[in-house]
């Protein structure tokens, strides 16, 4: 996932990024703002995760996403 489409799912993201990690506060997420970057920095200063984990777990979320987009209606 890149950067531009990290910010237009950043209204569909945010809430499933706050599920995921809680302790990320609302301050947080609005500073991260659809700033993929500082959207890492974050979730590793709260958590310690190492950022290949971050980042995996983002693509993940956003390729779920893209499949239910693209699944047919049956």
């Amino acid at each position: 996932m890149n950067a531009e489409q990290f910010k237009g799912k950043w209204q569909q993201f945010k809430g499933e990024a706050k599920r995921q990690w809680g302790k990320l506060t609302d301050d947080d997420i609005t500073q991260a703002e659809g700033n993929y970057d500082k959207f890492v920095g974050r979730v590793q200063e709260r958590y310690g995760d190492k950022k290949e984990e971050v980042i995996k777990w983002t693509n993940d979320w956003y390729e779920r996403q893209a499949g239910e987009a693209g699944a047919p209606n049956r």
